[in-house]
């Protein structure tokens, strides 16, 4: 054999072998990931602590769902904001430590609407508190989205905590009268409601308010029915700083704050949705507090302000420091 032939032979081999080993070590060492950093964020509001908690996102045909416009407006107005249809929307809760008590405003979707929900007990570990830590639990309304995560399988995901909604909410969606009443459609919506209230009823953990009452030091709950018949937005005040919770007053950012008459299919009242909505944004725009919206985007805080064709959403400046 011709060992000048070899040579060469041998080292293309062993250059292709390097550049082999090399590529599959490159490639091998950085698989992409393909998952989020955990959905919390934090803020400080005078002497209390708020945490934004995400329960995950589903996917929402707005172009079908959103009323008193066409779905080619829609369509429209979702293009220039770059989003697509279905959308992918935000399901968000939020944590307020007072000091004296850890109270959690709407509790998420739970697992009711698919794999894509159900991360808020996830989510509050990660943030640095644990499920039996909350004291309370206040809700905007009855609605899944918001009731669902107060289950985990068929316990209480908060078994310290006592649930608060208000009582006309509670009033209609608890009734067995209203659920055989209800058209087909509805029916699940008051199963589900009276699923995960259950637990806390037999435990003794749900208390029902009044609306406009202080349902803790610096927390007080505002009737602004509309979007459910008891709906309740909650207002938290500390040090002269201010924050609303605003539940489902909002379903679209890119839409509604443009057009704040643009109402969707699951409102109670859609007329009387487009003026609660009017009349909070034209309030959080005149008095500059912050906002917060539990199918914002994610975290969901932010401020309302006024331009010349309406109102825009100005999301919160992220900042590494909570002060």
């Amino acid at each position: 054999m011709n060992l000048y032939r070899l040579q060469p032979m041998l080292l293309a081999g062993i250059i292709s072998l390097t550049l082999t080993m090399f590529s599959t070590a490159v490639s091998a060492s950085a698989p992409q990931v393909k998952s989020q950093a955990p959905g919390y964020y934090r803020v400080s509001l005078g002497d209390f602590e708020i945490t934004a908690i995400s329960d995950g996102t589903m996917m929402l045909p707005m172009d079908t769902l959103l009323i008193n416009t066409n779905p080619e407006e829609v369509k429209k107005a979702l293009a220039s904001a770059y989003l697509p249809t279905p959308v992918e929307t935000s399901v968000n809760a939020f944590l307020v430590n007072t000091g004296n008590k850890l109270i959690l405003m709407d509790a998420g979707a739970g697992t009711i609407f698919g794999p894509s929900l159900g991360k808020l007990l996830a989510n509050i570990k990660a943030s640095g508190y644990q499920p039996e830590q909350i004291d309370e639990v206040y809700l905007t309304h009855l609605h899944m989205d918001h009731a669902g995560g107060l289950l985990d399988n068929d316990t209480r995901a908060f078994p310290n905590a006592v649930v608060r909604v208000d009582k006309r909410d509670s009033d209609y969606w608890l009734s067995k009268k209203n659920m055989e009443n209800a058209p087909n459609e509805l029916k699940s919506g008051f199963e589900g409601a009276m699923m995960v209230m259950s637990p806390y009823q037999k435990a003794g953990k749900y208390v029902p308010f009044e609306s406009g009452v202080e349902l803790s030091s610096g927390i007080r709950s505002v009737s602004i029915p509309g979007h459910s018949v008891g709906h309740n937005i909650f207002v938290v005040e500390s040090k002269g700083e201010k924050l609303v919770v605003w539940g489902d007053l909002v379903h679209v950012e890119a839409i509604q704050f443009q057009s704040p008459g643009v109402a969707i299919k699951w409102d109670a009242d859609a007329e009387q949705a487009v003026m609660q909505r009017r009349k909070a944004f034209q309030e959080a725009a005149s008095q500059a507090y912050m906002a917060a919206g539990a199918h914002l985007p994610f975290p969901g805080i932010g401020h309302v302000r006024l331009n010349n064709q309406g109102f825009e959403w100005i999301p919160i400046n992220y900042s590494i420091a909570v002060r």
